[in-house]
């Protein structure tokens, strides 16, 4: 009996999916803490308190979008690590999970704005209530990890250092003699 020889099955990286998601709930509950318009806790000023001003929403998206550009980074570190025994496919699920976790920590804050949060008319403005005005600030976790992880693999291409039996650089390229 012959045995053939079975192509290794790739086993897609699940956990780089599921922790973005997952980490966006905690991300939307702090969106809403932290942001104006919603427990306004970075502030603290009573005139931002409420959504009824319009000078408090772009402090609200961009709390939002900081706090996804730190997931991004961090999320990076990981997919950056160079271990991986298919680092394509960890980084499209990486990305994915990412843009997951950013969608789940919007849907977060808006719920928990709704559960805890002020009674709002939004009649002569649905930006009256805890929401989100600029949509491309969804994005900015996935390109933040997009970024990140470049810059992490050209630093870390750059700064290997040769092996024992490798003679190191050529003469003309700063070899100290």
């Amino acid at each position: 009996m012959t045995n053939l020889a079975r192509p290794a099955r790739r086993l897609l990286p699940w956990s780089l999916l599921l922790v973005p998601v997952v980490a966006g709930i905690p991300a939307g509950v702090l969106w809403w803490l932290l942001a104006p318009g919603g427990l306004n806790l970075i502030t603290r000023d009573p005139a931002l308190a409420s959504g009824t001003a319009p000078v408090v929403w772009l402090p609200r998206d961009l709390t939002l979008a900081g706090i996804l550009l730190l997931g991004g980074c961090l999320l990076a570190v990981f997919l950056a690590d160079g271990r991986r025994p298919s680092p394509q496919a960890a980084l499209l699920t990486g990305l994915a999970g990412a843009l997951a976790g950013s969608v789940v920590a919007w849907g977060t804050g808006i719920l928990v704005a709704r559960l805890f949060g002020p009674a709002v008319d939004t009649s002569a403005n649905a930006s009256l209530a805890f929401s989100l005005r600029a949509w491309p600030v969804l994005l900015l976790g996935p390109a933040a990890t997009a970024v990140s992880v470049f810059v992490l693999e050209l630093v870390g291409t750059g700064s290997t250092k040769p092996a024992a039996g490798d003679a190191g650089p050529p003469a003309g390229l700063g070899a100290v003699k």
